[in-house]
C-alpha cells in the first residue's frame, strides 16, 4: 500500500483544495450569515468591553495632574464640569467609583462577548461537520477508492475543529485587538499627537514583517495539514488491523512504519514551528523598541520641562503616566496579531480542504425528474456493458437478461469482475457505455433512493455497526417493531442464537460486531435484508467465510430469502449455487461461459475446471488452465502492490 506522501502531488486533497475559491469568505458566507445574532453579540460585546478597559488608566491620568500634582483642573470626557465634584475628596471618590464600575461592567460585557463568539463558533462548526460528512456519504464509491480512512477523518475532525478554533479565539481576538489599537491610538493622539507619532513608529515595520511571515507558513501549514492525514490514516489502519498484525508478530514492523509516518509530520510541523518561533520574538522585538523609545522620550520631556528636539509643547506626569500605560497595551496586541495570521493560517488550510471536499462533484448524477423505481417482475436486463476504472475497462460488452424471481450466480476467478458488475446493478458506479435496466428502467434514470431500497445486499465482509444485535438488525427498517425484527431473525436461522446470548436482542456486539462469530454476524446481515424485504436481491459470498455446519444453516435461510424473487449470487464455493437457473462464468472482465451447474460440467470449460479444483482433481486439470491461473494470480498480487 502507497503511503500518502507530503509533496502536493501525492496528497489524496491536492485536488479538492487547489479547486476550493476563497474558502474563509465562504465560511462566513454560508455558514455565519445564519448565526449573524451571535456574532455582532460578541463584536458589539467585545467593543463595549475593550472601551471599559481604557477607562481606569485615563482616570489615573486625570487623578494624578488634578487630585495629586494640582496641575490641572478635573475633568472627565464627555460630562460637563458642573456635575463633577469641587472638592478634592469628592473628585478622589469619583474617580475610584468610575474605575471600580468600569472593572464590573467590563466583567459583564467580557462574559457577553465570549458567549457570542462561542455560540457563533460552535453553531458553524456543527453546520460544517454535518454538511461535509453529508456530502462525502454521498460521493461515488471510486472516491473513496482513492481516499484512507484516516485522511477523511481528519477532515471532519482536525479540519473542523480548526476552524472553530479560530471562528472562538481568532475572531475573538480580532475585534478584541482592534478595538485595543484604534482606541488606544486615539487617546494618544488626543492626549499628545507628537508623542503618538513616535509611539506608532513601529506599526509599519509590524506590518511588513507579519506580511513576510504570511508569505512563509502558509505553504507549510498545508504541509502539516497532509502530513496530519498521513499518520491518521496509518493509525486507523493499524488499529483496524491490530487482530493481523498480532497473529503475524509484525509488531516492530508496524511501529516502524508508524515511526516513518510521525517523522514525516515532526518534520513539516517543525518546519513550521521554526518559522513561526522566529517570528514572534522578532515581532515583539520590534514592539519593545517602539515601547522603550516612547519611554525615553516622554521621560526626559516631563524630567526637564522641555520638548526634546523638533516636539513642542508641555508634557504633564499625568498624560505621561497615561501615554507608558497605553503604549504597553497598545504595542503588545500589535505583537498578538501575529497570533491571529497564524491561527487563520490555519484555518485557511483547513477551510481549503473542507470546502474542496464540499464541492467534490457527485459523479452519480441523478435528474431533478428522476421517478422512483418501480418493480413488478423484477426482470433485470445487462445491455452490453462495459465499464471500467481509470479508463482501464473491467467489464466489456456484458449482456445477459434474468427473468423476474430467477436466481442468476456469477461465477470466476479472482478479480474476473463480478462483484463490479453487482455494483454496477446497486449504481454504486455507473456504466461507461450500455445500460442496466429493471422492468425496463434504466437504473440512471430513478431515484438511488427507490434503487437501494428495492435491491437488497448481503455481502461477504458483513459490517455490523456498534450497538445491539435489535439495532443492527432493524438497521435501515428504523420503523420496525420487535415482532418483525424477530421474525426477520427467525427467518435467518439467526433467532435460537440471539436469545442464547447475555441479553438477547439487547446485547451489544462491539466494534465492527467483534463480539460475534463470522457465522452469526452473516445471519445478523440476512436477518436485515429479510426486514427490507427487497424485490431483489444480490448476495456476494455470503457463506465462504463460515464453517460447513454454519454454511449449512445460512444456506437454508437463504434458500428462503431467494424463494420468488429475483437473486444474484456471486460465489467461489461452487456447490452453493449448483441449483441456480443461470450460471454466468467470467474471465478477465467478459462472459465466457453461460448455462446451467450441468450444462456448464458437460461443456468441459472454464467452469468444469473450477469445479474439478473444489472437488480435489487437480491432477486431472489441463496444463493450460493451471498457467492461466498462475498468471491471474500474478497480475492480482502486482495491481495489489501498485496500490
Amino acid at each position: 500500500m502507497a503511503e500518502y506522501g507530503l509533496d502536493g502531488d501525492e496528497d489524496p486533497f491536492e485536488a479538492q483544495r487547489a479547486n476550493a475559491e476563497d474558502p474563509m469568505w465562504r465560511l462566513f458566507g454560508e455558514y455565519g450569515r445564519p448565526n449573524w445574532p451571535q456574532f455582532a453579540v460578541g463584536i458589539l460585546a467585545s467593543v463595549t468591553a475593550r472601551l471599559l478597559d481604557l477607562v481606569p488608566p485615563i482616570m489615573l491620568g486625570v487623578a494624578i495632574d488634578a487630585i495629586f500634582r494640582d496641575e490641572t483642573a478635573f475633568s472627565l470626557w464627555l460630562v460637563p464640569d458642573a456635575w463633577l465634584p469641587a472638592d478634592t475628596a469628592g473628585q478622589f471618590w469619583l474617580t475610584i467609583g468610575v474605575i471600580a464600575g468600569a472593572f464590573a461592567l467590563g466583567a459583564g460585557f467580557h462574559w457577553l462577548r465570549n458567549w457570542g463568539f462561542n455560540a457563533f463558533a460552535q453553531h458553524i462548526q456543527h453546520a460544517v461537520r454535518t454538511d461535509t460528512y453529508d456530502t462525502m456519504q454521498r460521493l461515488n464509491m471510486d472516491f473513496f477508492a482513492d481516499k484512507q480512512t484516516g485522511e477523511l477523518m481528519s477532515v471532519l475532525s482536525n479540519d473542523v475543529n480548526r476552524l472553530e478554533r479560530f471562528l472562538n479565539d481568532g475572531l475573538n481576538s480580532v475585534f478584541r485587538l482592534s478595538v485595543m489599537v484604534l482606541a488606544i491610538a486615539g487617546v494618544l493622539v488626543y492626549y499628545n499627537w507628537q508623542l503618538a507619532l513616535i509611539a506608532l513608529l513601529p506599526v509599519p515595520l509590524i506590518a511588513a514583517f507579519t506580511s513576510l511571515f504570511v508569505r512563509a507558513i502558509q505553504p507549510k501549514y498545508a504541509r502539516v495539514r497532509s502530513a496530519v492525514g498521513t499518520v491518521n490514516s496509518r493509525l486507523e489502519n493499524n488499529l483496524g488491523g491490530i487482530q493481523v498484525i498480532k497473529a503475524a508478530n509484525t509488531e516492530p514492523y508496524e511501529s516502524d512504519r508508524v515511526d516513518d509516518v510521525s517523522t514525516e509530520y515532526f518534520d513539516a510541523n517543525w518546519d513550521a514551528i521554526d518559522t513561526r518561533i522566529k517570528f514572534f520574538p522578532g515581532l515583539r522585538l520590534l514592539a519593545g523598541i517602539g515601547f522603550v523609545v516612547t519611554f525615553v522620550i516622554g521621560g526626559l520631556w516631563v524630567a526637564t520641562g522641555t520638548a526634546p528636539g523638533p516636539l513642542s509643547g508641555e508634557l504633564t506626569v499625568g498624560t505621561f503616566v497615561v501615554f507608558i500605560l497605553f503604549t504597553q497595551r497598545f504595542i503588545w496586541p500589535m505583537a498578538q496579531f501575529g497570533q491571529i495570521i497564524n491561527m487563520y493560517q490555519r484555518a485557511y488550510a483547513s477551510a481549503e480542504r473542507i470546502f474542496g471536499l464540499v464541492d467534490e462533484p457527485d459523479r452519480l448524477p441523478v435528474a431533478d425528474d428522476a421517478e422512483p423505481l418501480r418493480v413488478e417482475a423484477g426482470r433485470v436486463e445487462y445491455d452490453d456493458v462495459t465499464f471500467g476504472y481509470d479508463d482501464e475497462p473491467i467489464v466489456r460488452d456484458v449482456a445477459f437478461t434474468v427473468a423476474g424471481g430467477d436466481t442468476l450466480a456469477l461465477v470466476g476467478p479472482t478479480g474476473a469482475g463480478k462483484s463490479t458488475v453487482l455494483k454496477l446493478l446497486l449504481r454504486l458506479y455507473d456504466v461507461d457505455d450500455g445500460a442496466v435496466r429493471i422492468d425496463g428502467q434504466d437504473v440512471r434514470d430513478v431515484t438511488l433512493a427507490s434503487l437501494r431500497q428495492r435491491v437488497g445486499y448481503v455481502g461477504q465482509d458483513t459490517f455490523l455497526f456498534y450497538g445491539t444485535v435489535r439495532e443492527n438488525i432493524a438497521y435501515g427498517s428504523f420503523d420496525a417493531d420487535d415482532d418483525a425484527v424477530v421474525a426477520a431473525a427467525e427467518a435467518a436461522e439467526a433467532d435460537e442464537f440471539v436469545r442464547n446470548l447475555p441479553d438477547g436482542y439487547d446485547t451489544m456486539v462491539g466494534e465492527r460486531g467483534v463480539k460475534l462469530s463470522g457465522g452469526q454476524r452473516q445471519r445478523i446481515a440476512i436477518a436485515r435484508a429479510v426486514l427490507t424485504d427487497p424485490d431483489i436481491l444480490v448476495l456476494d459470498e455470503a457463506t465462504s467465510d463460515v464453517d460447513t455446519e454454519t454454511e449449512m444453516l445460512i444456506q437454508r435461510s437463504l434458500d428462503r430469502l431467494t424463494a420468488d424473487r429475483t437473486t444474484f449470487a456471486i460465489a467461489h464455493r461452487l456447490s452453493t449455487i449448483k441449483d441456480a437457473d443461470t450460471i454466468l462464468v467470467f474471465e478477465d472482465g467478459e462472459v465466457v461461459e453461460r448455462g446451467t451447474h450441468e450444462d456448464l460440467l458437460a461443456a468441459d470449460g472454464l467452469y468444469a475446471h473450477l469445479w474439478g479444483v473444489q472437488a480435489g482433481e487437480i491432477d486431472q486439470l489441463p496444463e493450460e488452465f493451471v498457467e492461466r491461473a498462475a498468471e491471474r494470480q500474478a497480475r492480482t498480487e502486482a495491481e495489489l502492490d501498485d496500490d
